[in-house]
């Protein structure tokens, strides 16, 4: 796929600096840690037709006393099955060897391309970006294409993340009152997660009434109120490997509200259903819009028919995200707009710019399925002063405003066979 001459470098992430001598919690790479299952910081890999090559932190006996022992040099041939490795301060030392008389580098340099979000945080990287500048090609494409296709160890890695996840989150659930503070119920994932061996493969949302309406929010520090709702959406990684997941609870069982979350949870089954090899995100984003704006008629919030809503982008005021995105290494795995491993991307649906996903849905593939329904007041004053503000019962909106938001979200692999599996609904069933 990348020629017999070419040669691949990928480096991982440098510990970041919290502050003082304080640094964060350390994560790999994830292209890096995807290539090679290493998880020290700042190490590089080279790989060629001829070799597999690490370069990385040596032995440190002062440094192992103080944050832990190291693999070093001499263990990563065995350790890593790995043709040779080296100190990384020897790098710049060695690195011509392994890649004179090829024409093409792979690597992902800060500011390369359009692929400039998914270079590590490696200290060498600007410079190995000034050093091969002419030659090289942008490696995140292909490497995301590869990493779309899951095998059944990256699938029971991701069942397991669902799992705890899922547990975590029917924790949380039965946690929650009134009183607390959202911060408390996100504590609860925190302990679930770390008994569990795992930790966040996000920050979490837990956010109540209003709160809801924020789509990434994380200050998780408001107190949750009687009658309110609660938007919970946190995920966990299992040996590199992310679930999302996301439920909408309401304090008040008879509300309207709590009717709009029972249509919208149906809703987000249809939709699931509707996945499949060959089927196209678009065309789903476009149904889960149109299902929407079906809801948004049946709770009397809009004035004409889910079509003209539609068809003038109504929607969009109450609904601002796609339906879903890969899932993988990252939460948000990138390769589903590509149109070959080269980096093209496939075109943007007009409509709909910025939908993460384009590609037709293959086998072995696990994405997010996530409709929502907000009442984001930015948003709605816009519509409201706009050309279409007469085609909502702002009365209606005025009642759901303090609810801020629902979403429903599962994680989906579509299997070779066809079939789809929900690696998350089923752990929900007795609460839902």
């Amino acid at each position: 796929m990348l020629g017999r001459d070419a040669v691949v470098i990928v480096s991982t992430n440098s510990e970041q600096k919290r502050n003082s001598d304080v640094t964060y919690p350390f994560r790999p790479d994830s292209n890096f840690w995807y290539l090679t299952g290493f998880t020290e910081p700042d190490a590089i890999a080279v790989f060629s037709k001829e070799s597999y090559v690490m370069f990385l932190r040596p032995k440190d006996e002062t440094k192992e006393i103080w944050n832990g022992i190291r693999l070093g040099v001499a263990l990563a041939p065995e350790t890593l099955l790995v043709d040779q490795a080296y100190d990384i301060d020897t790098f710049f030392d060695n690195i011509d060897s392994f890649t004179q008389k090829r024409s093409v580098i792979y690597f992902d340099a800060p500011g390369s391309g359009g692929w400039k979000d998914n270079s590590s945080t490696n200290i060498h990287n600007q410079r190995i970006h000034s050093l091969f500048e002419s030659s090289l090609k942008p490696l995140n494409p292909c490497i995301s294409e590869m990493r779309l296709i899951k095998d059944k160890e990256e699938v029971k890695n991701m069942q397991d993340a669902a799992d705890l996840a899922s547990e975590a989150h029917m924790s949380a659930m039965r946690v929650a009152s009134p009183g607390l503070y959202e911060h408390n119920v996100a504590s609860v994932f925190d302990s679930q997660f770390t008994n569990g061996n795992s930790e966040h493969s996000y920050p979490p949302i837990v956010a109540s009434g209003e709160n809801a309406c924020i789509l990434h929010y994380n200050e998780n520090n408001q107190e949750l109120q009687d009658g309110d709702l609660l938007l919970i959406d946190a995920g966990c990684e299992i040996n590199g490997y992310a679930s999302d997941i996301t439920r909408t609870y309401a304090y008040d069982s008879g509300s309207d509200f709590a009717a709009l979350i029972a249509a919208m949870d149906v809703v987000q089954l249809e939709l699931v259903a509707g996945g499949g090899i060959g089927k196209s995100p678009v065309d789903l984003h476009v149904l889960s819009h149109l299902k929407i704006a079906q809801i948004l008629r049946q709770f009397d919030v809009l004035t004409v028919s889910p079509e003209e809503a539609f068809d003038k982008g109504i929607t969009g005021t109450f609904y601002p995200h796609g339906l879903g995105h890969h899932l993988g290494c990252n939460v948000h795995d990138r390769g589903s707009n590509l149109a070959n491993a080269q980096g093209d991307l496939l075109p943007a649906p007009e409509k709909y710019p910025k939908l993460r996903s384009g590609a037709l849905m293959v086998a072995n593939q696990i994405h997010t399925v996530e409709p929502g329904v907000y009442f984001i007041p930015a948003l709605l004053e816009k519509l409201r002063q706009g050309e279409h503000g007469n085609s909502v019962n702002w009365s209606r909106v005025e009642d759901f405003i303090p609810f801020g938001g629902i979403r429903i979200e599962d994680n989906i692999v579509v299997h070779g066979d066809g079939s789809l599996e929900n690696l998350t609904r089923d752990a929900f069933r007795d609460i839902s």
